[in-house]
């Protein structure tokens, strides 16, 4: 099974970190700016960092036409991520895998059956992804559906009313009794950022999301007009830091949604490094929420090391 690491035991809510807590737009937009003209890594270097970067990935499905058979063929990419040809070009013995599956509840047990054995985590989504908006009880009862049926992690999603409304508590006792709901399984917590709209609601939402126990904190659910930005991204792993320094725990980050080639995953990498320092570029600690991701850094790894460019086609998903 995946190592997650230590779990996040969260903290009592304590509104007085974050209530005047404020965000520099144009101070944060400068960071990120740099952030790919700082990129250093080239040849050998940024092709480790791919090989890397496919090992952060949740390969996720969440279309409305998911089968059994696509969800089959989906883990079995995530067990043989890279072609064996440019696995063998690339002087790599075992087979690279990605860090989990992501998948609804309903494909969580084939998911399981299909990569039992192997380390390879299995994600469900739930609380009425995307939107959220169902009733507490029956978001629980979903949770506790998907664990049961296999799933190690879970993404859910807030209610963004709660943050609009500024309800910090509701927020927290709602993501409080989700981390309840999970039992062993760890707990990811979908933002939506490209809802809750101000990078001030975002990093509240952030801290409250980590006091309540979330082991992860994701920017989006991928069904947002905008989703993983990188002054969002800037601001969630800046609260990360900030909740480490206080409490000792190491939350996690996944960014989703719109980050679907290797110069972007480099670009995420690179903050995560510069912020968080190398130690969080692990699978415990970072993940790619990502379908497409994976095609492109597989053809950037092979013009490494051919070459050539071969068409997206050649390097199927499911």
């Amino acid at each position: 099974m995946l190592d997650h690491g230590n779990e996040n035991k969260g903290m009592p809510l304590d509104e007085a970190i974050f209530r005047d807590a404020r965000v520099n737009l144009s101070a944060v937009e400068r960071r990120c700016a740099g952030y790919a003209t700082r990129r250093s890594v080239k040849k050998a270097h940024q092709a480790a960092w791919l090989v890397r970067a496919v090992g952060l990935i949740d390969l996720t499905t969440l279309a409305g036409d998911d089968t059994v058979n696509r969800a089959k063929r989906l883990c079995g990419k995530a067990k043989i991520a890279l072609d064996p040809t440019i696995q063998s070009a690339l002087g790599l013995s075992k087979p690279v895998q990605t860090a989990a599956v992501c998948v609804y509840p309903t494909m969580v047990e084939t998911a399981a059956a299909a990569v039992a054995g192997t380390g390879i985590g299995v994600a469900s989504v739930a609380t009425g992804f995307p939107a959220g908006l169902i009733p507490l009880p029956l978001k629980l009862e979903e949770i506790r559906y998907a664990v049961a049926s296999g799933a190690t992690e879970i993404d859910i999603v807030i209610t963004r009313s709660h943050v609009f409304n500024q309800d910090w508590a509701a927020l927290y006792d709602e993501i409080s009794q989700m981390k309840e709901a999970c039992g062993q399984a760890h707990l990811k917590t979908i933002l939506a950022t490209g809802d809750i709209a101000s990078l001030r609601n975002v990093y509240r939402a952030s801290m409250v999301a980590m006091m309540a126990g979330a082991d992860f904190i994701k920017t989006s659910t991928g069904k947002e007009a905008v989703n993983a930005i990188l002054p969002v991204g800037l601001t969630m792993v800046r609260a990360i830091r900030e909740y480490n320094a206080m409490t000792g725990a190491q939350v996690g980050f996944k960014p989703a949604g719109g980050i679907s080639t290797a110069k972007d995953a480099l670009v995420w990498m690179s903050m995560m490094r510069e912020e968080l320092g190398t130690d969080y570029l692990q699978p415990h600690l970072f993940r790619f929420g990502a379908s497409s991701l994976l095609t492109d850094i597989e053809r950037q790894l092979e013009h490494h090391a051919t070459g050539r460019y071969s068409a997206a086609k050649h390097h199927a998903i499911s």
